[in-house]
């Protein structure tokens, strides 16, 4: 792609570089520059790119909905939300999570069992009215089938969850939820999870 040059009239640019011609009429390979009309910021933009989705529900919001406190709140963000449906929520996992300290200490990795609370707290809150407040936590885990874990959970990574409701029996108060934890696009971790739902 040849372009014009800001440089010089009787300068080209040829593949973001410019070329300077000689008095014989040919253009100098010996003298390149980049062209100042194609510059681009340092960096690729990425920066703009982060997992900042907009929160249907914050953490203060969750709060409201789970009894649970640190360091056992697992869950930072929900960005989708039907009741008695489903939910999309994440987990931002830090270095400063207290159980990297000794899972393990020369190589942090997620435990796999907190990976599966945090997909159990998400599928309470699948369950809970945000509205009612008499009505807070009011679930208890009862069950995990067919956990598979994928790929180790580190620091750094972003925990996205989705559960999802398969089954729920009124009467029993007991549902059915198929749960996955994707970091990326890669899985990471996957069950069928059995909640149990208090009565008042």
């Amino acid at each position: 792609m040849t372009l014009s040059c800001s440089r010089s009239a009787s300068a080209r640019c040829v593949e973001n570089r410019c070329y300077v011609k000689r008095p014989t009429g040919r253009y100098s390979r010996s003298v390149v520059a980049q062209a100042e009309a194609t510059e681009k910021p340092a960096g690729t933009g990425v920066e703009k790119t982060g997992p900042n989705f907009v929160a249907l529900r914050d953490i203060n919001q969750i709060m409201a909905t789970l009894p649970h406190r640190y360091p056992f709140l697992l869950v930072d963000r929900v960005i989708e939300w039907e009741k008695e449906k489903y939910a999309i929520g994440y987990k931002n996992v830090t270095v400063n999570d207290n159980f990297f300290t000794g899972h393990f200490p020369d190589r942090p990795i997620m435990p796999g069992v907190l990976q599966v609370e945090a997909m159990a707290q998400l599928g309470g809150i699948v369950m809970l009215d945000p509205e009612d407040t008499a009505g807070k936590g009011l679930f208890f885990f009862g069950g995990i089938e067919g956990c598979r874990f994928r790929k180790p959970v580190i620091p750094g990574d972003v925990l996205m969850m989705k559960t999802e409701v398969t089954k729920y029996n009124k009467r029993y108060g007991i549902v059915k939820m198929d749960a996955k934890g994707y970091v990326g696009s890669d899985l990471v971790v996957e069950a069928e999870l059995t909640l149990a739902m208090a009565k008042q």
